[in-house]
């Protein structure tokens, strides 16, 4: 579903931007080319506020939010990261790396997007991973705006083919709304199924921006929410199983930043790193994968 809204937007997008140049080229090439510029920086736009947003609410937060410099060049990063994920890899690309569940003895590890993703999102992660002949799957969320419930039966058909595959507990990578979706899982389930969860920009105990969220999914991630409320209450996650919770100080989604944390996990902060820019940090990439050796 996401890839076909996503392919529709940027079809949407090409016929406008092609319609408005054609149209003003031959009256006035100023105009042509100031409109295109608008639409082509206008996510760079929302991107602007989520970021003053963000360094305006982690003032008090108990976690040092990054500098004035940081959240800039982190802007400037996500501008460029988020068309990549949201214009290509998502909605063109997202079944071109298969998952590998050929019989292999090593560790292998299940890959969990965020809100508003698809298995696409990791793309570059499956690179890896195929190059190293390691067993994944990378599951896509549906109903992409239903509750994060709805998840667990997902998450867990893929822990079980990769166990299947490998004899052994998957490592979780799990980004964003992901991680989750891991712990609506572990709430009911065996945790020794999985070898460490690992997440990058998870707001585990909600986030700011999630109060402008109008779908299903979006509410439950809250500060102070029902849904969190009761995932903390039910079972605590970092006593069944190790997290590795992957953050930044210049997240412009998941914040303040000390809500990508979880109490007793091995939470690790990277400094000056916008929310997408994260998943694809060389260290994050590099660390995550090395766990699946441990």
């Amino acid at each position: 579903m996401i890839a076909r809204l996503q392919r529709w937007s940027v079809w949407g997008w090409l016929v406008i931007a092609v319609a408005w140049t054609s149209f003003w080229w031959g009256r006035s090439m100023v105009i042509a080319l100031t409109g295109l510029v608008v639409l082509i920086c206008a996510h760079a736009g929302v991107l602007a506020f989520e970021f003053l947003a963000s360094y305006r609410v982690s003032a008090q937060d108990p976690v040092r939010r990054g500098s004035a410099m940081q959240y800039i060049r982190a802007w400037l990063a996500e501008s460029l990261a988020a068309p990549t994920v949201f214009g290509w890899r998502q909605p063109f690309r997202s079944n071109s790396i298969p998952d590998r569940l050929q019989p292999d003895p090593r560790r292998g590890t299940v890959l969990v997007h965020g809100f508003v993703g698809n298995r696409g999102f990791w793309n570059p992660w499956l690179r890896e991973l195929q190059a190293s002949g390691r067993v994944f799957v990378a599951v896509t969320l549906e109903p992409a705006f239903g509750s994060i419930d709805r998840y667990v039966e997902i998450v867990d058909d893929a822990i079980a083919r990769v166990t299947a595959a490998t004899g052994q507990p998957p490592l979780l990578i799990c980004h964003s709304m992901g991680g989750l979706a891991a712990r609506a899982w572990l709430r009911d389930s065996d945790g020794a199924r999985v070898h460490r969860i690992v997440t990058i920009a998870t707001p585990h105990r909600g986030t700011w921006l999630a109060r402008f969220g109008r779908t299903v999914n979006g509410r439950e991630m809250r500060m102070g929410g029902e849904w969190l409320q009761k995932i903390e209450g039910e079972r605590a996650s970092t006593q069944q199983v190790p997290f590795t919770c992957w953050y930044s100080n210049c997240d412009n989604i998941v914040f303040p930043t000390s809500v990508a944390t979880l109490p007793a996990a091995d939470n690790r902060l990277v400094p000056g790193r916008a929310h997408v820019e994260l998943a694809f940090d060389p260290r994050v990439m590099r660390e995550t994968l090395v766990l699946l050796e441990s």
